[in-house]
């Protein structure tokens, strides 16, 4: 029953949204976009399968020595020739390239040592030619380096723009360091 005097109550009009709620919505959406993206490019990168071709040569001992600690230090020149272009797609940032020098002795069954690295930043400059003296050298800690075989392996981490981080390695060369020390 209705008063008298008691006016019917119409129903309100939703309102808008507000701009605070409308830049909400919007860097939601932009943030979720953006997630998808980053995960196709991850995805997609996990199918890529690169050729590298590579050779690593020693060309000479430049020095062979026992340090006054007792341990024992090279320093090598070698050839590096490396075609890496293959690692570069669409999201990829640059290439970290590193050669080491790997032995075993009696105290460890790996010893890894990094004789020399590079940063290629674009596929225009991961063709290398290289005859480099060891940017870093091989030390041992104690002196068995005496007539040991050494293997030269070439390792890469691959950044990418979005996604993470791939790496690898080839086994390039072996050598033989001398039975006496050289200077």
């Amino acid at each position: 029953m209705e008063k008298i005097g008691e006016k019917e109550k119409k129903p309100r009009a939703k309102a808008m949204h507000s701009w605070m709620q409308r830049l909400l919505t919007a860097a939601t959406t932009a943030a979720a976009l953006l997630a998808a993206v980053c995960a196709a490019a991850s995805a997609l990168d996990a199918f890529h399968v690169p050729a590298v071709q590579a050779q690593a040569h020693v060309t000479k001992i430049n020095r062979f020595h026992k340090q006054i600690n007792g341990n024992d230090k090279v320093t090598l020149t070698f050839n590096v020739s490396a075609n890496l272009e293959s690692l570069f797609t669409w999201n990829t940032k640059q290439v970290f390239v590193f050669l080491t020098a790997e032995y075993k002795n009696a105290k460890n069954s790996l010893n890894q040592i990094s004789l020399w690295d590079h940063i290629i930043p674009d596929k225009e400059h991961a063709n290398l030619q290289l005859e480099v003296k060891s940017k870093y050298p091989l030390i041992d800690q104690g002196s068995s380096l005496r007539g040991k075989k050494v293997q030269l392996v070439l390792h890469w981490y691959v950044m990418p723009n979005a996604g993470t981080m791939i790496q690898d390695q080839m086994a390039l060369s072996e050598f033989k360091l001398p039975d006496a020390y050289t200077s």
